[in-house]
C-alpha cells in the first residue's frame, strides 16, 4: 500500500491521517476536505464558539510536520475501485478511509434556516443571536437544547418547537425527557407541536399557526454525508456499513466517524454513532484495519450535552435496557441507568453526577451485573452496587 486517500477532513479523518503515521505507514497520505478550514472539533461549535467564548476549535495537528497533502475545499462526487473522481479531478488510491461524516436535516420551506454543523454556521448564528431577539428552535435535541441555552443567554425571546412529549424524548426517552422540562424556564416550549415549513419570518406549524422570529434554527438530525457513494460498489444502509473492524464491503476500504454504520460485538446490532468519542477512537481501529492489524471495534459509546447550565454525560446503548432506574431527585443532581433483564447495565445518563458516568461505563464495559435495590439509593456509588 503506497497512497492512501482520506475522505473528510473532520476529527475522524485527521486522526486516522495521525493513527496511520503512528503506525508507521510510511506512504502518501492525501486528506480531501469539503471545507476550506483545516480540521476542527464540532462540539465547542454549539457550546464554547456560539458563546462568544473562542472563535475556533482548530485540532492541534501539524499536517506538514506528519507529510500529509491536505487538500481543503475539495468535496469528493463519486467512487470507483482505486479512484475518487473529486470537484478538482480524480485521485488514485490503494487504500481509502471514508470519513465524510453527516449533513443536517432540512426542513420545506423558502423562508432562511440555520443549521449548526460547521465553523462557519456558528460563526453565522451567533452574530444573529442578540438580545431582544426572537428566535425559534425547532427540535429539543441535543443541539436544540444547546442552541435554545445559547440564545437564552445572549438575551433573546426563544420558542423552542419539539414534535415529541418532551425534550431529548427521541434520544434517550420521554421519562427521561420530563426530567428537564423545568431547565426550559423562560422559553416558550411547544411540545407535541409538528411543523410545515419554514417560511419569511417565522415557521408555520401543522394546524395553521405561525410563529414569528427573525431567527430560525433547525436541530432535528443528521443523515450520513454518503450520497457521492450512491453509484459505487459499496454497501450502504443508514451509513457506510461496515464490520466490527470498520472495513467496508470494497476491498482497502474502511469507514469512520458519523458516516460508519459498524458492527458491535457487545450488543450483536449495528450502530452509527454521531458524537466525539467515535470520531476521537475509532481512528485508532480504522487505521490498524487499513494496515492488515486484527483489531476490533467495541466501545461503550459516550457522548455529553452542556445545557442550561447542566451536565448531561451518557455511556451505553439504552434500548438493550428493559427498565430504568432514577437515583436523585430530578430539581437536583440525578442520574439514570437502564438496566436488562439480567440486571446488567445497560446505559447510563448523569446529569451533574460525573462519577456516576464515570464508574457506571466501566461497569458496562465489564458487563458486572449490580444490585438493583442499592443502585436506587443516589448516595451509594455505583461501583459499591456491584455484585
Amino acid at each position: 500500500m503506497n497512497h492512501v486517500v482520506v475522505v473528510g477532513a473532520g476529527l475522524a479523518g485527521v486522526r486516522t491521517v495521525e493513527a496511520l503515521r503512528a503506525r508507521g505507514f510510511g506512504g502518501r497520505i492525501t486528506l480531501i476536505g469539503e471545507e476550506r478550514h483545516r480540521p476542527y472539533d464540532r462540539p465547542p461549535l454549539s457550546k464554547a464558539v456560539l458563546f462568544g467564548d473562542a472563535d475556533t476549535s482548530y485540532v492541534g495537528t501539524d499536517l506538514d510536520a506528519i507529510e500529509v497533502d491536505f487538500r481543503p475545499g475539495v468535496s469528493a462526487k463519486s467512487l470507483r475501485e482505486g479512484v475518487v473522481e473529486t470537484t478538482e479531478g480524480e485521485v488514485r488510491y490503494d487504500g481509502l478511509v471514508i470519513a465524510t461524516g453527516a449533513e443536517p436535516i432540512r426542513l420545506p420551506g423558502d423562508g432562511p434556516q440555520h443549521v449548526l454543523r460547521t465553523l462557519d454556521d456558528a460563526h453565522e448564528l451567533r452574530a444573529m443571536l442578540v438580545p431582544g431577539a426572537q428566535v425559534a428552535v425547532i427540535g429539543a435535541g441535543w443541539i436544540g437544547a444547546e442552541v435554545a441555552t445559547a440564545a437564552r443567554r445572549a438575551g433573546c425571546s426563544v420558542t423552542v418547537i419539539e414534535s415529541g412529549p418532551a425534550p431529548l424524548a427521541t434520544a434517550v426517552g420521554a421519562g427521561i425527557g420530563a426530567r428537564t422540562q423545568h431547565w426550559y424556564d423562560g422559553i416558550d416550549l411547544r411540545l407535541g407541536t409538528m411543523v410545515d415549513s419554514v417560511d419569511e419570518g417565522g415557521v408555520r406549524l401543522v394546524g395553521g399557526e405561525f410563529v414569528e422570529a427573525h431567527v430560525v434554527v433547525t436541530g432535528i438530525g443528521v443523515r450520513p454525508a454518503v450520497e457521492w457513494l450512491t453509484g459505487a460498489d459499496i454497501d450502504l444502509h443508514n451509513g457506510v456499513v461496515v464490520d466490527e473492524h470498520l472495513r467496508a464491503s470494497l476491498p482497502n476500504t474502511v469507514a469512520v466517524g458519523d458516516c460508519a454504520a459498524w458492527w458491535s460485538r457487545r450488543w450483536e446490532i449495528r450502530l452509527r454513532v454521531e458524537h466525539w468519542d467515535t470520531a476521537l477512537n475509532a481512528p485508532e481501529v480504522a487505521a490498524a484495519s487499513l494496515l492488515g492489524e486484527d483489531v476490533a471495534y467495541d466501545p461503550v459509546p459516550y457522548f455529553w450535552s452542556e445545557q442550561f447550565g447542566h451536565m448531561v454525560q451518557y455511556a451505553g446503548h439504552h434500548p438493550a435496557g428493559d427498565r430504568l432506574i432514577y437515583r436523585g431527585d430530578p430539581e437536583g443532581k440525578w442520574s439514570a441507568v437502564w438496566l436488562t433483564a439480567g440486571d446488567v447495565p445497560a446505559a447510563v445518563l448523569a446529569v451533574d453526577r460525573p462519577r456516576d458516568l464515570v464508574q457506571g461505563r466501566r461497569i458496562i464495559a465489564a458487563g458486572h451485573r449490580v444490585d438493583a435495590e442499592r443502585l436506587v439509593d443516589p448516595d451509594v456509588p455505583l461501583r459499591d452496587c456491584v455484585v
